[in-house]
């Protein structure tokens, strides 16, 4: 056998008609004989996951400090990841307090997660700042096909006052490309696929439609494409393709399903959602994660956000035992039963996170897995959600981030500490020094233990 230094290029797509389809990492993608990729030279992956109205903290905080904490009650769903994640205490987002405006705790809270900047209190000429993903996006953008997605679990509205006097803006996105431009957040699975897999960028429902009527795969447009690659590649390589492009399938099956569901009046959930998308929302979010991967997965993107729930939303979680809306529940006025019921909804947001997380970390990517590679922010802008505090906020970081981070920590700051640190750390991770961000005073520390 005649070995070359002849290898596929890492940007090989399946090309069909109106689409292009972006692979995973192949072992064919490194020359041969060439040196082993070292974890830290594997392309970093960016994921903000926010929760909105608070967490209840007692059961949230664990009660030990650095490794071999017991995780704590809301915690214990991601116990199996426990060498994945840090747990980061103290970290505070001042400018989320009123400061004068009185007030709109929630819109201030989800418009500085990812900003650190303090909003305008207005609800026409709206004023924040760049949000971190956007940062990362434009500079790890020019080596994607999409820059960064912008996902959310709620209907998406922008305009109007929903909060004491605050734009709907700063309750419904965390991203901003410029202080005074917010980004609406994609809820539709659908469009989210078609931007990821489709021909072009549109959303534009009769586009969709005519997709839907010709019944017909994607895939079934690189079929041919497919079998050639599958021709050329190794015995680990084919069953990567394989495996890829029957979770691509699988995706889009579980996207009909739910179009078909709604097409014919299927009992959904009352709330205000377009076609599409799935009638419980567990089946939303899991499918959204889904994306998520998968997008990770083919280098599509490498920065990704997903908004769990707006804040001040009144979603229900009767499929847990909690028929409250979770807006009006948050302000328990600490009574036992509300927040009993609290920290389920808190747990089962966990929970979710942990499926994300198992799939992440099950998904092979160069020589590690797709959670090896990659930074996963979980948290919100409230921490005690009755008193409507912005300090002390949940916190956790998932993801050894190339082996730029150690795992397995429960990490409390001096109080006073800007969240805002933090996310210079991340930049660094991904290769984009900054010298400040919103009220950010210097880097945190203890995330690497190199």
């Amino acid at each position: 056998m005649i070995v070359t230094k002849k290898a596929l290029g890492r940007r090989t797509f399946l090309r069909g008609i109106g689409t292009a389809l972006a692979l995973p990492v192949f072992d064919a993608m490194t020359p041969a004989f060439a040196a082993p990729a070292r974890s830290g030279a594997a392309p970093v992956r960016m994921a903000f996951l926010y929760v909105p109205n608070g967490i209840i903290m007692k059961d949230w905080t664990p009660k030990e400090t650095g490794r071999g904490f017991e995780f704590s009650k809301t915690l214990k769903p991601l116990e199996a990841y426990r060498d994945q994640i840090n747990v980061l205490s103290g970290l505070d987002h001042k400018n989320g307090e009123a400061l004068g405006d009185g007030a709109g705790d929630h819109a201030r809270a989800g418009a500085t997660w990812l900003t650190g900047v303090h909003p305008r209190k207005t609800e026409r000429d709206i004023l924040a700042g760049t949000s971190l993903d956007q940062i990362a996006a434009k500079e790890l953008g020019s080596r994607t096909m999409v820059p960064s997605l912008e996902l959310g679990l709620d209907e998406n509205r922008m305009v109007g006052g929903c909060d004491s006097g605050y734009s709907c803006a700063y309750s419904n996105t965390l991203c901003w490309s410029s202080p005074t431009t917010p980004l609406p957040l994609e809820s539709n699975p659908r469009a989210v696929f078609e931007r990821l897999f489709g021909d072009g960028e549109t959303t534009d429902p009769a586009a969709r439609a005519m997709l839907s009527r010709q019944n017909r795969s994607i895939l079934d447009f690189v079929r041919e494409d497919a079998a050639k690659l599958g021709q050329t590649l190794g015995t680990s390589d084919k069953r990567k393709l394989g495996e890829y492009l029957e979770s691509i399938r699988e995706i889009e099956r579980r996207i009909q399903k739910a179009e078909e569901r709604a097409a014919t009046g299927a009992p959904i959930p009352a709330m205000d959602q377009p076609g599409g998308i799935p009638p419980t929302f567990e089946e939303h979010a899991e499918l959204m994660f889904d994306l998520m991967t998968i997008a990770f997965q083919a280098d599509i993107t490498r920065v990704i956000t997903l908004m769990i729930g707006r804040e001040g939303g009144n979603r229900t979680y009767r499929s847990i035992g909690v028929p409250d809306a979770h807006h009006g529940l948050s302000h328990h006025f600490n009574d036992p039963a509300k927040i009993e019921r609290l920290q389920k909804i808190d747990q089962h947001h966990v929970d979710l996170l942990g499926r994300f997380l198992k799939r992440m970390s099950s998904t092979v990517d160069g020589d590690g897995s797709l959670l090896d590679h990659s930074m996963v922010l979980y948290g919100c802008s409230i921490s005690d959600s009755n008193k409507h505090e912005h300090h002390n906020l949940p916190t956790l970081l998932a993801g050894r981030g190339a082996g730029r981070i150690a795992g397995g920590r429960h990490i409390v700051y001096r109080r006073g500490t800007p969240m805002t640190n933090l996310f210079l750390n991340m930049l660094d991770g991904v290769g984009v020094k900054e010298d400040k961000f919103g009220d950010s005073t210097g880097r945190i520390e203890h995330l690497t233990e190199l």
